[in-house]
């Protein structure tokens, strides 16, 4: 068993010929929200993933085994209620309401210019189409907002001081 307990964020400094001919391991959410996971690459190693707690591996990321060889993370599909915009009478701020209350219940949440993805939950699907809303099932990968003090998904990677 191979230990991994570094993570180079989007593979960061690393060329992408490295990145493309490294193992990959295919990871859903719920997995990529912990810091202790055992997983086998698709070379079929099998990896004890050691990281630092609170960190999110994201979909792009990669790990380094203790031996130093690489393993690409993917972001595996995964069941998600898709949220639109109803084509007939919605507006695009229909989205921005569906995000505050999503955010109000502190649900999980995936922000798209035009959809929302949320996981599977019954209650939450109901409340989005008394609001003219449009939610489908759909199997992707899921990656959602860090939030106000964790890694946001899709940065520039850089900081501003305000």
């Amino acid at each position: 068993m191979l230990t991994c307990s570094k993570l180079i964020s989007s593979g960061q400094g690393l060329a992408q010929a490295l990145i493309k001919r490294a193992p990959s391991v295919s990871l859903d959410w719920d997995v990529r929200q912990k810091s202790r996971f055992q997983v086998e690459d698709s070379s079929g190693r099998v990896l004890s993933v050691f990281l630092q707690r609170g960190h999110v591996v994201r979909g792009g990321d990669v790990l380094v085994a203790e031996d130093g060889s690489l393993v690409r993370v993917v972001a595996a599909p995964q069941a998600l209620l898709r949220i639109t915009t109803c084509p007939q009478h919605g507006t695009p701020f229909d989205l921005t309401r569906a995000a505050y209350h999503l955010g109000n219940r502190h649900v999980p949440i995936e922000l798209k210019p035009d959809h929302l993805k949320i996981e599977p939950d019954s209650v939450l699907a109901e409340l989005m189409r008394s609001m003219h809303l449009i939610v489908n099932t759909v199997d992707e990968a899921f990656e959602p907002e860090g939030g106000a003090y964790g890694s946001h998904h899709g940065g520039s990677g850089h900081s501003h001081e305000h």
